[in-house]
């Protein structure tokens, strides 16, 4: 319960944290914030389960972000990943070990509200807000928040998480400020037992024909996420893309049982995320790694984060004590997800421009093969990992200093930075064989 109540909350119920938006992120704060003893209200439009756009790979930061006792209900579980270069230059690589797990997002979403309403917050479906305000005379104190339902309902709270995705009104509320745009499309297409047989424990990443695309395989039982991601701009290109990607695979016959698109924002370096007593946290706050877009993990440590702090702002009684709970956050996500993403973005500029070395350098390159995996199971991140390896610090400061030069206007270098196409013209003896697709043993 809350730890105090002013007369306002005696005539009208003040929760101590309204979370908007009952996502991965939205449920990690409202979990972290019930599990705290405060009084929550989790608000979700949508009613639940529901479908969400995502690949669901659930890697080991995401894991180890999850609430005690979390039984994951994985689908499959990958311990081999082909890769190929636009349909080119297949490989194979193995592990003994799972890399990582993958889930239906129906399935996840709600066993993790289940885990925030065991924890003692209290969910309320079909309920969409139109805004928040801070000022006003929907707002009885210095200390509330009201949130405003479509419909004119209002609620108070002491403190407010964003977590209403990436077109999120709570975004808009606290200014956040988008970096990056990109567009998704997947097909959810169920196969035989034949066909899905053939694709249990592996995975397909397939790195694509536009700056910075990928696509990707992920086995479900009897269904097959298929999808593509590329820059915002490039609709009719990425449409090709997934339809000449589920062509190639022979997929092209089975019906998609679902097919879906969806926009990932990433964050501005200088992006607030809070405003007042209002915090945001995964997509409504950008927060995803730039170069894989992945955002689970994201949204499950950042919820965490957004909730702890959230209780902190509901117990603050002034503004000063709120601007510095929110500031704590701000520093609390910068110092980790913040320098993940830093590292991802220049690790997307590096393979807009040179996907052959990615590949060759996967496929070819035990070390990188290597740090895949140990970022895969989370034993590192690719922040640490460019920390720890000067040879990655290296190539990262190159690439800077090459983009430096590009934009004081150094056309001299023009044309170094092209792709062949050819992993092997991009890295000798990375081992990729051209058109035919090789194997290998396991790795541990």
């Amino acid at each position: 319960m809350s730890s105090e109540n002013s007369s306002a909350d005696d005539v009208r119920q003040v929760w101590d944290v309204v979370v908007v938006g009952a996502g991965p992120a939205g449920a990690s704060a409202a979990y972290a914030a019930a599990v705290a003893g405060r009084r929550v209200l989790l608000l979700e439009k949508a009613e639940l389960p529901r479908y969400k756009t995502c690949g669901g790979g659930i890697i080991g930061p995401s894991r180890d972000a999850l609430p005690p006792g979390f039984e994951l209900p994985f689908r499959d579980r990958v311990n081999a990943v082909t890769f190929s270069h636009n349909g080119r230059f297949t490989r194979t690589r193995r592990s003994r070990q799972m890399l990582f797990g993958l889930i239906n997002r129906p399935e996840f979403d709600q066993q993790l509200v289940e885990h925030a309403q065991k924890a003692g917050a209290e969910l309320r479906t079909g309920a969409t807000v139109s805004r928040v305000e801070q000022h006003g005379s929907a707002v009885p104190d210095r200390r509330s928040v009201a949130v405003v339902l479509q419909g004119g309902e209002t609620l108070l709270a002491r403190a407010v998480v964003g977590a209403d995705g990436s077109a999120s009104r709570i975004g808009a509320h606290v200014g956040v400020k988008l970096d990056q745009v990109d567009l998704g499309l997947e097909a959810e297409i169920p196969v035989p037992e034949t066909v899905a047989e053939d694709w249990k424990g592996r995975v397909l990443i397939d790195w694509g024909p536009m700056p910075g695309s990928y696509g990707w395989v992920f086995p479900k039982g009897d269904t097959l996420t298929v999808g593509v991601i590329s820059a915002r701009g490039e609709g009719a290109a990425t449409k090709r893309y997934l339809e000449d990607f589920i062509g190639r695979l022979g997929l092209a016959g089975f019906e998609p049982s679902v097919s879906s698109g969806h926009l990932t924002r990433c964050r501005a370096d200088d992006s607030p995320l809070s405003r007042g007593r209002v915090l945001v946290c995964g997509d409504a706050a950008g927060l995803l790694e730039p170069w894989t877009r992945e955002g689970i993990s994201f949204a499950l440590r950042s919820g965490r984060l957004a909730g702890e702090w959230a209780v902190r702002i509901a117990e603050a009684h002034d503004a000063v004590d709120t601007r510095r709970q929110a500031l704590n956050y701000a520093f609390a996500i910068k110092a980790g997800l913040g320098v993940e993403m830093s590292v991802g973005k220049r690790m997307l500029a590096l393979f807009e421009k040179r996907p052959g070395i990615f590949h060759a350098a996967l496929t070819g390159f035990r070390p990188a093969w290597r740090s895949f995996t140990d970022i895969t199971r989370g034993r590192t991140t690719l922040g640490e990992l460019v920390r720890s390896h000067p040879l990655a610090q290296r190539a990262l400061n190159a690439l800077d200093r090459r983009q430096q030069a590009a934009a004081g206007g150094a056309t001299a270098t023009q044309g170094t930075a092209k792709d062949t196409g050819d992993p092997k013209a991009e890295a000798a003896g990375a081992g990729a064989g051209a058109g035919a697709e090789l194997d290998e043993q396991p790795e541990s």
